[in-house]
């Protein structure tokens, strides 16, 4: 039998490395496109569009695109999947059509992209006849995006105390009132951290985006628009050898946006976690 005192230490030991690891995995990424980015990184990288098939230009179009789609996804999937946690969680006591219903959000979160993708191509592109534009891509993705806010939102709302639910009927709450001035309120970091991780998944998605919002160069203007994103970008001009050096210094460019849309989310949320409590 190990000692108690130096199994502990053993664990402990091991759970440090583990986290070291993934920290410095994740520190050599980073580093890596930094150091191939940085060279391609200026005022008209970031400012023009690409030109010569992204041989030269920049990425302004395919920044745009991407936080177009992103957001147009958001926009849907939020409001779907939070009202969807709630249902199940508030609404609705366990049974085989709730089962049915997390069933089915666990086997949208495994299905591969490319499926999404032929099947928003077939949908939304060719029998809805909306053709290669962000909306398409954007619906899309929103089937992606939405087992992730589901669980991560319906997880929260359970961690949210029953006392106070109690509590707020006792005041003479409705069972809408408690939900939306005590349960969601208290669940607003879960739902955040979901919402934040469903934005990671559309900005970084290429598969998905080839099949319905196309590949155009071409700045988007409204949502009916063909886009190529930041991620679609640099897949095809490194895949074809067009120009490494503008693929690393998009992939930069990609990395950067999400760690400032991590970073920003989550000093929001906290800064209203403190005001709140």
């Amino acid at each position: 039998m190990i000692n108690p005192k130096i199994e502990q230490r053993l664990a402990l030991w091991l759970l440090k490395a583990a986290a070291g690891i993934t920290v410095m995995l994740l520190g050599l990424i980073i580093l890596y496109i930094v150091i191939r980015g940085v060279p391609a990184i200026s005022w008209s990288f970031l400012w023009h569009n690409p030109e010569d098939m992204g041989r030269s230009g920049g990425i302004f179009s395919s920044v745009i695109g991407t936080f177009m789609l992103a957001g147009l996804s958001i926009c849907i999937a939020t409001p779907l999947g939070v009202g969807t946690a709630i249902f199940l969680t508030e609404y609705t006591t366990e049974s085989w059509h709730t089962r049915i219903i997390r069933f089915g959000a666990d086997c949208l979160s495994g299905i591969p992209s490319i499926i999404f993708g032929l099947f928003g191509f077939v949908l939304f592109v060719i029998v809805l006849d909306f053709g290669w534009c962000i909306l398409s891509g954007a619906l899309t993705m929103c089937f992606m995006i939405l087992p992730t806010i589901i669980r991560t939102t319906e997880e929260a709302i359970k961690a949210v105390p029953f006392e106070l639910r109690e509590a707020s009927f006792s005041l003479g709450a409705t069972k809408w009132q408690t939900i939306t001035k005590v349960v969601l309120p208290e669940s607003l970091a879960g739902i955040i951290t979901g919402v934040v991780l469903g934005v990671g998944r559309c900005v970084g998605e290429t598969a998905v985006v080839i099949f319905t919002a196309g590949s155009a160069l071409a700045t988007p203007t409204s949502i009916f628009d063909s886009s190529r994103t930041m991620a679609v970008h640099f897949y095809i001009i490194s895949r074809e050898g067009i120009s490494i050096s503008n693929a690393f210094g998009t992939a930069l460019v990609l990395v950067v946006c999400i760690l400032l849309i991590n970073i920003c989310t989550y000093w929001m949320m906290h800064r209203y976690i403190r005001k709140k409590h």
